[in-house]
């Protein structure tokens, strides 16, 4: 059991000003499959800035999964090691970052553009969660949303990484995406989100993230067994 210190509290988590109701399916995944238990999100952001607009941004997208019905965790990687930094990455950083993501069912990722790539932060992030982890995967077969921001034109050069990551790591990284330009004329001086385009994207790919996730849920055993892992497991099957 983890203490999950490495969270970060979401202010006002009910309070959605640049959402309009009136178009609003508050349960986006019904008919689709189970919904006895809220899905389980992570959400990770790519910048140590104390104005960091990829967290800013996770942040709305955390706030609208919590009104679709999920559950969400938004892990702060401040105190994160390089990997390798750590022998044998034992750090507790590492060790929380993991346990989340077992937790999981599905992902947020949001990165900056930084010299037309992912910032290493993202990266350290990703490189510290790795495909088997104490006998178990902390990322195959979950459902994996993926966006950016960038401070100048839009352009779509991080979440193209970052769905490359997404199926390095046996993700099912849905269509949609979210790519915010000038992102430091899209919020508030509270740092809310004003209404936009982009925020209505942004709604898009949560509410398709949440009808993925419920969808695959009951098939996600299924959709990852591999013919070369039950050989190395030794695990035998009927035919």
């Amino acid at each position: 059991m983890i203490a999950h210190s490495r969270l970060r509290p979401l202010s006002d988590p009910h309070d959605l000003p640049a959402l309009d109701l009136s178009f609003v399916r508050t349960r986006p995944a019904l008919g689709l499959g189970d919904l006895a238990h809220p899905p389980r999100i992570l959400l990770l952001y790519g910048s140590l800035r104390e104005r960091s607009y990829s967290r800013l941004v996770v942040e709305e997208a955390a706030r609208l999964l919590q009104f679709f019905g999920c559950e969400t965790r938004i892990f702060d990687p401040a105190d994160l090691p390089l990997p390798d930094q750590v022998a044998g990455d034992d750090h507790p950083a590492v060790h929380e970052l993991r346990e989340h993501a077992l937790w999981s069912e599905g992902q947020v990722w949001c990165s900056p553009e930084r010299h037309g790539q992912i910032t290493g932060i993202m990266k350290t992030q990703i490189d510290h969660l790795p495909l088997a982890y104490q006998g178990l995967r902390p990322t195959q077969g979950r459902t994996l949303a993926v966006m950016q921001v960038s401070a100048g034109s839009q352009s779509f050069n991080s979440v193209n990484s970052l769905r490359i990551l997404g199926r390095w790591m046996r993700m099912f990284v849905i269509p949609n995406q979210s790519s915010v330009a000038k992102a430091y004329l899209e919020f508030d001086e509270a740092g809310r989100m004003k209404p936009s385009s982009y925020y209505e994207r942004i709604v898009d790919v949560m509410e398709e993230l949440v009808r993925f996730t419920v969808l695959l849920r009951p098939h996600a055993d299924q959709l990852v067994d591999r013919y070369s892992e039950r050989v190395e497991a030794g695990l035998r099957t009927d035919g």
